[in-house]
């Protein structure tokens, strides 16, 4: 029996009705909220994202998600899914537009996506390969690499490397998936990239149901 509830969170960035659709069509009740309260009734929280990295954190901060996020993610460990800007989020700081703290659940740093050759394009917009450094949780049955759609200029540069587990190429490479304790995120769109994407939210769903529902 399914027991997953989804709060899918609503702090002004975007790119929430997809996320929720992505979800319904897996059959998994998911629900977007302004309220941070509800993510006591939720099993699994996501975090989604387009825009500034500023402009994110001043969001959930003066909506009051951080502290309640706090509780519900890293306190009582409720599995979190962050998605683009929602994955840029979680570093100790941004640097889009100045200096900007973040939520520092992940040390690290939010930098400019460089590249080494003049015809990459910045912001990095369409369908990427993403190569699988563990192809287990998020990535389980879907081989060794997929081809997943992306939007964005930055990208997160964590300290602890071991804790990557996709790795995507445009122009250098970066990091596009980390995975730490119950906290997952991708910088890809998911919930834009067709049937691999549905299999890594069925994957986050799946992988941490405590029966694997």
């Amino acid at each position: 029996m399914n027991q997953s509830k989804v709060a899918i969170i609503d702090y002004g960035m975007g790119n929430l009705r997809s996320v929720a659709n992505a979800f319904a069509s897996l059959n998994y009740p998911a629900f977007i909220t302004k309220n941070p309260e509800d993510l006591s009734q939720a099993s699994h929280i996501v975090l989604p994202g387009v825009g500034a990295f500023g402009d994110g954190i001043k969001n959930l901060q003066s909506a009051g998600w951080v502290n309640i996020l706090e509780k519900e993610v890293i306190e009582n460990g409720k599995p979190f899914l962050g998605i683009c800007l929602g994955m840029q989020l979680l570093a100790t700081a941004g640097t889009e537009h100045g200096f900007h703290k973040g939520l520092n659940w992940v040390s690290g740093t939010v930098k400019r996506l460089e590249s080494n050759e003049s015809c990459i394009r910045v912001p990095h917009i369409g369908w990427n390969d993403v190569h699988f450094l563990k192809n287990d949780y998020l990535y389980t049955g879907l081989g060794d690499f997929q081809v997943f759609y992306f939007v964005h200029s930055y990208v997160f540069h964590p300290e602890d490397t071991s804790i990557v587990c996709g790795v995507t190429s445009h122009g250098l490479e970066f990091i596009s998936s980390i995975h730490k304790g119950n906290i997952y995120a991708t910088q890809f769109h998911p919930e834009k990239s067709q049937k691999a994407g549905l299999a890594v939210l069925r994957n986050f769903i799946k992988s941490t149901m405590p029966d694997n529902a």
